[in-house]
């Protein structure tokens, strides 16, 4: 007969790991549900004001149907086997996705005029998933915009991709973007604090951002200096990415994984930082 093994030594994180985990799976559960809480709250208010879709509608249809038409006869950019019209849709779409975001900080300053942020920040939700909560809800918004551009990119014969897979594509690029964008908006807000400088600030990088990238025409034909801000434009990797998804017959230039890994990570850190100055938007 077999005699019994002696008992081992105990093992004092017996237990503790299956705990840990259940721990950071309920933070993170309750971390992901106080971020929809603040899309869905932000999101409503654009269910009370629809004619803010309209009204950005005027810009990217202008864009695409006087700025491509026009440049679309000159034939004068090396834009390959895309027409110019097929070559500017995308980049249009992130220029609409980027002005929708980039003024969104300033909600955060009629927030705090109106004593709303004092309410978030003595709240438990923490500071993370107040600015990413926003930040979402501006990709959201920024939704509309795609369906504007997609509708005028069909009425001027613009290729487009149909399947399911590049459809949600362009969409979790247009989240990430607005997103991005949106987090960069309000930490300028956080620092600058009043209505007026933030919108100089915002009318100030606004057009350096569009033209310092691919939107509008390809990188090859700028002088070096403009080619290396374009390189780490964020909104480059977007249009990039939007090319590719968009249009049929398109390719990334820089790499499809590369476009969405750059900009869920500058995301992240925006998101990271914008949780440290949220807070000093009210002293």
């Amino acid at each position: 007969m077999q005699s019994p093994r002696p008992p081992g030594p105990i093992d004092a994180t017996e237990g503790v790991r299956p705990a840990l985990d259940d721990d950071i799976v309920a933070a993170t559960a309750r971390f992901v549900l106080k971020t929809l809480a603040i899309v869905t709250m932000e999101v409503r208010k654009l269910r009370h004001d629809p004619t803010e879709i309209l009204t950005r509608a005027i810009q990217p249809l202008l864009w695409l149907l006087v700025f491509g038409q026009v440049f679309g006869r000159l034939h004068a950019l090396p834009t390959g086997a895309l027409t110019y019209s097929e070559f500017l849709a995308p980049g249009i779409l992130a220029q609409s996705v980027l002005f929708v975001a980039i003024f969104y900080g300033i909600s955060v300053i009629w927030e705090r005029d109106l004593g709303i942020v004092h309410k978030f920040l003595v709240t438990p939700t923490p500071r993370a998933a107040l600015v990413l909560g926003k930040a979402v809800s501006a990709g959201v918004r920024a939704l509309s915009q795609a369906l504007i551009v997609y509708l005028a990119a069909l009425a001027l014969g613009v290729r487009l991709n149909a399947a399911p897979q590049a459809l949600l594509g362009v969409v979790v690029l247009i989240m990430l973007g607005a997103a991005l964008f949106a987090s960069f908006s309000l930490i300028i807000a956080s620092l600058v604090k009043t209505r007026e400088r933030f919108m100089g600030i915002g009318q100030v990088l606004t057009m350096p951002l569009f033209f310092a990238s691919n939107a509008i025409y390809p990188t090859s034909i700028m002088p070096g200096w403009l080619r290396s801000i374009a390189e780490v434009n964020p909104l480059t990797f977007e249009v990039d990415g939007l090319r590719a998804l968009m249009l049929k017959g398109s390719a990334s230039s820089l790499g499809l994984g590369i476009d969405f890994l750059v900009l869920a990570a500058v995301l992240a850190l925006l998101v990271l930082l914008g949780a440290r100055l949220y807070p000093r938007i009210v002293t």
